[in-house]
């Protein structure tokens, strides 16, 4: 079931929360959306969920508005926060109670506690949680009712280095099973680990979709090439018309030219290469340009992602 947010807009009196917005998050991938505060994030998932109330536009599960859906937590399981817990309630009771509230099998609490890892806490009382424990128990209530679409913000705050690492393997576990999977979160270089795509977000407006792959290299493109040949290696860049920096007397720097072009050329020149490292950049480097104060100009390429301007 893929998510799919169209011509979204969001008014609070004069703030403009969300502007125009679209992207799709596909069945079988893990998307982060990625924004700083107050860039319409939170908003833009209530609006899914239809916890608030859209001024204009789309943003449906299947093609369904979340309120239309038959038996919603069967088909989307949402952590929107990690302390909407009653304190005195152990984390198995919990789950039960809300299992018979959406007419799930209660035989399903045990299987969750187990997936998330809290297997031998079911007992306590939530009000002696870690919030990585609590952000563990929110994750197993919207896996109750075995949901292929998972809308989780933030999921990793106050999980420890291991329960990330976990939480990684496990959403990529899930993405392989076809569930279709939307992350918001601050924590970049984790989402460069952990997504497949991206959806940038800042003043309420896309600044950015697509593949973390592609993103990165549309944004900037470099290779550091390290070769006996240097020499050799500019006549054959200049046939080509593209440019290189030398960096050292073997070493040099080939920018917008992607390693699936420039491989071919140097093999059939049959210049030595020592070292060829792509040098794009990171997720961290995409999203401050994306959303700091000079916002680059709209740029655009056939099958690349869409990179917006204000």
């Amino acid at each position: 079931m893929p998510i799919e947010v169209a011509g979204l807009n969001k008014r609070f009196g004069n703030i403009q929360a969300v502007a125009d917005l679209d992207f799709t998050v596909s069945p079988g991938r893990i998307t982060g959306f990625l924004g700083p505060n107050g860039a319409g994030k939170t908003t833009t998932l209530r609006i899914l969920l239809g916890l608030v109330k859209a001024t204009s536009g789309t943003a449906t599960i299947g093609g369904r508005r979340y309120q239309e859906l038959e038996r919603p937590l069967r088909r989307v399981g949402a952590v929107l926060e990690a302390t909407s817990f009653h304190p005195a309630r152990r984390a198995r009771d919990h789950l039960r109670m809300c299992a018979i509230a959406a007419a799930i099998e209660t035989a399903r609490v045990d299987e969750v506690l187990e997936l998330v890892g809290l297997g031998d806490s079911g007992q306590r009382r939530v009000g002696a949680y870690s919030l990585g424990m609590r952000q563990r128990l929110g994750l197993a209530t919207a896996l109750l009712g075995d949901p292929p679409v998972l809308v989780l913000d933030e999921p990793a705050n106050g999980l420890d280095p291991q329960g990330i690492a976990w939480l990684r393997e496990f959403l990529r576990y899930l993405a392989s099973q076809g569930h279709t999977v939307l992350i918001s979160s601050h924590l970049l270089a984790e989402m460069a680990q952990t997504v497949d795509d991206v959806v940038i977000i800042a003043g309420g407006r896309a600044r950015a979709s697509g593949p973390l792959s592609g993103l990165t290299g549309q944004v900037h493109l470099a290779m550091r090439i390290r070769t006996p040949e240097v020499d050799r290696l500019q006549g054959v860049m200049a046939a080509a018309h593209w440019t290189l920096r030398r960096l050292a007397h073997d070493l040099v720097l080939v920018e917008g030219v992607p390693a699936e072009q420039l491989g071919p050329v140097l093999a059939r020149s049959q210049i030595v290469i020592y070292e060829m490292v792509n040098q794009s950049t990171d997720l961290e480097s995409v999203f401050l340009s994306l959303t700091g104060p000079d916002i680059p100009a709209p740029t655009s390429a056939p099958g690349a992602p869409r990179v917006a301007g204000p």
